[in-house]
């Protein structure tokens, strides 16, 4: 076991001192594929789609009354069940970062993988709303730790070469993990027939009983359906707690707390000897460490203070909010609420929110040929661009196709054109393509900050990411309650647009650097 950083003697080696190590250090274990570490790391990260998408076709069960197994949300409570997993991953993301940095990448990923079995189990099995909240909140911390320590684990541990792709399958894993929910959803919502009720009189549908809920005596149903949804999830958990622990830590980690053969060691189980160069590499990891040898201890405070690193921390938390003012989650959360709205019956809208989550999962394997061929601006610019010109283009069918047929009690006229609601279905997946084609948030999260700080600066943009998150979850159902779907998402499209300009303006290039060569350029561009 590798000494904690305050118990490690500081001391660089020179050039043949490395070249010795290099020579003299074997691998620290079996050789194991660049491909297999991101698939095992990014179980973590399908953990966080699933997690996040699982709840679209959760919530119409879990707001079934409480004799029909279900927990009678209110809209209130339905904002709560969302928001509290944002709030939690706000908070593992930024602890999870503070604990990477102390104990590692591997380490980190380990602990996440029981965190995420216990909130799992917590909450499939709650038998009320108030015991459901806190394990929302612990899964949720899961979800952030791992959003933030994933993409750095990828990051350090791939060669120049293959980064940007190998963090790319981060992006694609949440994603397929959503797409997964989705799916799931929809099987257990037909095997059950949809959302039902039995009463005195018989069976129905939840959207029947609704509008004549006052007048029913509920006396079962299948509202348990959103246990087993939820449940599911343990497994990859499981799969996740084994693969990781057959995985070398982060290189990276070891040299930024000088354990150099330690760094040899792991470098040696993931490099092609052909087209690596393992000396090179420690070399780079040395000089990072030499030129910031004069200070003591990097924190957070320390890190605000300095002027080129402040910089860096600012531009990687606008562009974790950014990320989340897409309005890419009113999609993966509230999709189906938003179809029910325009036409489609609550079983429908479940089994049709799969084909939104097929457009994103096939978005973000164009992805990984996307941000492997362009600039990182230049991706970030067509994500922001496409998606103002979709979320107005859906702004606009809003105000012409729906909101001309919507009726005083908030429902919609029998004549809206039957194009329409699939129009709306459309144009959210053409919107989530783009998203999930074009996001390279993740990638940048883990290249923007220098090695000193990565694992902090990395989990406080993450953190603002998931309070945006929370923000963006609590806030849209009010706003397409009252203000309606155009001016909804006309908010969105605007904000979209700011974006866009923040890329082309103010985002730095770092595709075509080593993590090393991104960390001296931005020093020398802010200082």
């Amino acid at each position: 076991m590798t000494a904690r950083p305050e118990e490690t003697v500081r001391k660089d080696p020179t050039p043949n001192e490395i070249t010795e190590m290099v020579a003299n250090t074997p691998p620290s274990g079996k050789k194991r594929s660049l491909g297999l570490l991101a698939i095992v790391a990014c179980l973590g990260s399908f953990l966080f789609g699933y997690d996040t998408g699982v709840i679209a076709g959760a919530l119409p069960f879990m707001h079934m009354p409480g004799e029909a197994g279900g927990l009678h949300l209110t809209a209130f409570e339905e904002g709560l069940v969302g928001g509290l997993l944002a709030i939690g991953a706000a908070i593992g993301a930024i602890v999870g970062g503070r604990m990477s940095d102390r104990w590692g990448r591997r380490h980190n990923i380990t602990m996440l993988a029981i965190v995420f079995i216990i909130g799992t189990i917590g909450c499939s099995v709650a038998p009320n709303i108030w015991v459901l909240y806190p394990f929302r909140i612990i899964l949720g911390f899961a979800v952030g730790g791992a959003s933030a320590t994933v993409p750095v684990f990828l990051a350090e541990s791939a060669p120049k070469r293959l980064r940007g792709p190998l963090v790319a399958i981060d992006q694609f894993m949440i994603v397929f993990g959503q797409l997964v929910a989705y799916s799931m959803n929809a099987w257990i919502s037909t095997h059950n027939g949809g959302p039902q009720v039995e009463t005195t009189d018989g069976h129905m549908s939840w959207d029947d009983a609704q509008p004549i809920i006052d007048s029913l005596t509920i006396t079962s149903g299948n509202g348990e359906a959103w246990r087993l949804m939820l449940v599911l999830a343990t497994i990859p958990a499981v799969a996740l707690w084994i693969g990781i622990r057959m995985m070398p830590e982060s290189s990276r980690w070891y040299a930024a707390n000088y354990h150099y053969p330690e760094a040899i060691g792991a470098l040696k189980r993931l490099r092609d000897d052909e087209k690596d160069n393992v000396e090179k590499e420690i070399q780079q990891m040395v000089e990072i460490n030499r030129q910031e040898a004069e200070e003591e201890k990097w924190t957070l405070r320390q890190a605000w203070k300095t002027k080129w690193t402040k910089k860096i921390l600012i531009i990687g938390i606008i562009l974790g909010c950014f990320d989340q003012l897409t309005g890419i989650n009113t999609a993966m959360y509230y999709l189906p609420k938003v179809l029910h709205a325009v036409g489609f019956g609550s079983a429908d809208a479940i089994s049709l929110n799969v084909l939104t989550g097929l457009a994103a999962c096939i978005g973000a394997g164009v992805g990984l040929w996307v941000v492997a061929t362009f600039l990182r601006r230049h991706v970030g610019m067509y994500q922001e661009l496409g998606i103002t010109i979709a979320l107005s283009t859906l702004a606009l069918v809003f105000l012409f196709g729906v909101q001309p047929y919507e009726q005083a009690d908030g429902t919609l006229s029998s004549d809206i054109p039957t194009i329409v609601p699939w129009l709306v279905l459309v144009l959210v997946a053409i919107f989530v393509f783009i998203k999930q084609s074009g996001t390279v948030v993740w990638i940048y999260m883990g290249e923007l900050f220098p090695a000193k700080i990565r694992g902090i600066g990395n989990g406080l943009a993450v953190g603002c990411l998931w309070i945006m998150n929370a923000i963006v979850t609590a806030v849209f159902p009010p706003m397409i309650e009252n203000l309606g779907g155009a001016i909804t998402y006309g908010i969105f499209a605007a904000i979209n647009l700011v974006a866009f300009i923040f890329y082309w303006k103010v985002v730095p290039e770092t595709k075509i650097y080593t993590l090393e060569e991104i960390e001296a350029r931005l020093e020398k561009k802010y200082s």
